[in-house]
Order: structure tokens, then sequence, then C-alpha cells
């Protein structure tokens, strides 16, 4: 199924408010936007071009992406993992786990779970790009990221069936907890995040995760 926009944009400042005000530089113009498919989003990824998107309403749109957001999302798998992995509860991924939401959605949340359940024969996916809805998404903003397009990434978490939302901001040191697209509680560095229902019995002190951005040698 090759997606395409619904009711075409006029004009690119259309298409910029559509894909929830983010920077222009981030959306692709090749393929056309309206055009673009799965297959645009591997080849994308791969070199000399190297950009990880994602694909929403037939545009590719290039993850936002930064080098400390990177490191705390490294550092939120590590201690899911030690959580996750020991009690064999599913699968946790980064920030290249390109998942389908639905046929022309295609999103990569920073971290993932997602339990053996909601996997096809309780294993790991062999495509590159698995229609599945994660237990848990993770996004950790980066500068471009806007208020709006963060709006739009937990409607199509929500909407699949995903359970959780994180979404953490390193400039504030906060954590948006979210059970549906709008019940949300904020957490401090003094606060605990816990998995809920998700992942019942897993604890992180906020302080400690947030600590990883003022380690140095």
């Amino acid at each position: 199924m090759t997606p395409t926009l619904t009711v075409e944009p006029e004009t690119v400042a259309d298409l910029i408010e559509r894909l929830g005000g983010i920077p222009a530089h981030r959306i692709l113009l090749k393929p056309t936007p309206g055009t673009a498919t799965e297959d645009d989003v591997l080849a994308a990824a791969c070199l000399p071009r190297k950009r990880i998107c994602e694909l929403i309403d037939g545009v590719l749109v290039e993850k936002a992406m930064g080098y400390r957001e990177s490191g705390l999302a490294v550092i939120l798998g590590n201690f899911l993992c030690a959580f996750v992995v020991p009690r064999n509860l599913g699968i946790v991924t980064g920030e290249q786990g390109t998942i389908r939401l639905m046929p022309g959605l295609v999103r990569i949340p920073d971290v993932a779970f997602t339990s053996w359940d909601r996997l096809p024969g309780r294993r790991y996916p062999t495509q590159p790009i698995p229609q599945l809805a994660p237990d848990l998404a993770v996004e950790v903003r980066s500068e471009s990221n806007t208020d709006a397009e963060m709006e739009r990434k937990r409607q199509d978490y929500f909407r699949v069936g995903v359970r959780l939302v994180w979404e953490a901001d390193p400039e504030t040191r906060t954590v948006a907890v979210y059970t549906s697209p709008t019940d949300v509680v904020t957490l401090t560095q003094a606060d605990t995040l816990d998995g809920g229902d998700v992942l019942p019995g897993f604890v992180l002190l906020l302080r400690d995760w947030f600590a990883e951005l003022d380690r140095h040698g």
C-alpha cells in the first residue's frame, strides 16, 4: 500500500504545519512529499545519505537527533534491559528501532519496550520495519522537536495500542508520563519513574538517569 496525503497541502507552510511545525530542513523532498514509502525509509538510512527518517502521510521526516539525547536514550535502554532481560519479559529497542504503527505510518521511538505477547510468534521480528505497537514508547526531546510534533507522536502511539509513553526533556530534566494522549503526570529529578502496569516493579530514580548529563572525566 502506497501512502498518500489525503488532502494535498497547497504550500510548504501547509505541509510544515501538518507535520507539527517542525523545521523545514527535516522534511525530505525526494521522493516527492506524499509519495514516499517504507522502501524510501530504508534507502534513506543507507550510505551515502544515512538519514534516519520516519514516514508520515507519505513524507520522509528526518528524526530529530542530538548527542546528549542519544546518550540519555542509551542509558535508559540499559536500565530497562537490566530489568526486562533477566525476567524474559520481551524486547527493548533503541533509536533505530523502526516500526510500522499502521500502513503508511512509520515511527522510531528513542527507546521502546515490547512484550513477547505483542510479537508475532513471541520472537524477534526479522523484517527491517515490523508492524507492531510497543507497550512502552520513549521519546527524548531534541531541540528541533516541537510541542505539536510531540502531541501527534503521542496520538499515533496511543491510537495503535501503546500503553505508556515517556517523554523526557533534557533541558528541564523532567519526564512527562502519559497513560493516554491527555492523561499526564510530569516528574522532576526529585521523583522516581516506575513502569506502572506495563513493567510492574521497574523503578528508576530520575536523578540517577539525568546524572549522566553531569558526568565528566
